[in-house]
């Protein structure tokens, strides 16, 4: 028997609550209240199909260190054609559209992160494509590569460090946003902004979390 189709947008905003942003409150949110409760919630009820944890609920503080970045730095985007990477709930996406890119690409792995960057984008008003899968290894001509919070887990953050570190050579522009998590190449990046960053606490076990944007030596 085929299971019942979800409906993903229904299942975002019940969980969650628009707000803004705590580091770049430009921008609105559909963000979990209660980490906890969302993410065992996910896993009762979703748990069973496979689908990821609910990362798409949530400001992580590299995405808010970056899309601060980006939203004071217009001239980094502006015009240009722009991937978000591992996308989330869309914040960097949307701080790129706020910022002027050309053209924004969202890409996440998780159909539910595709849905909640579908809706994000609409609540503020801006044009991001949105597309589910693994571009690792993929070049399709990006001037501009951002990624927030990609250095979670080991191997993870060595396979998408090479291929960012790759583009990065042919020229793109790649900026990562990350708090100086355990995996992060800090011997091949240098950090270019720092900031303090609000986060939920019960997610980093602190209140506010010093995070930078960090570019390719």
């Amino acid at each position: 028997m085929n299971p019942v189709p979800l409906d993903r947008a229904a299942f975002i905003r019940a969980q969650t609550r628009v707000l803004p942003v705590p580091h770049a409150p430009e921008i609105r949110l559909h963000l979990a209240d209660e980490a906890t409760e969302l993410w065992q919630k996910t896993e009762d009820e979703l748990g069973t199909i496979g689908l990821p944890p609910p990362f798409w609920a949530f400001a992580w503080a590299g995405g808010q260190a970056l899309a601060r970045y980006v939203l004071d730095h217009r001239a980094e985007v502006e015009g240009r054609s722009v991937l978000d990477f591992a996308t989330g709930s869309g914040l960097v996406a949307i701080a790129a559209a706020m910022a002027g890119a050309g053209t924004v690409l969202a890409c996440d792995i998780d159909e539910f992160a595709a849905s909640a960057v579908g809706l994000n984008a609409a609540l503020n008003g801006m044009a991001v494509t949105v597309r589910t899968g693994d571009l690792v290894g993929a070049d399709e001509g990006w001037d501009v590569v951002l990624a927030g919070d990609i250095s979670y887990e080991r191997d993870t953050a060595a396979r998408v460090t090479a291929w960012l570190r790759g583009l990065a050579a042919r020229g793109a522009h790649v900026l990562i946003g990350d708090p100086g998590r355990s995996y992060l190449a800090r011997d091949l990046l240098h950090p270019i902004a720092t900031y303090s960053v609000p986060v939920t606490r019960s997610l980093e076990d602190a209140d506010i979390k010093r995070s930078s944007v960090w570019r390719f030596r």
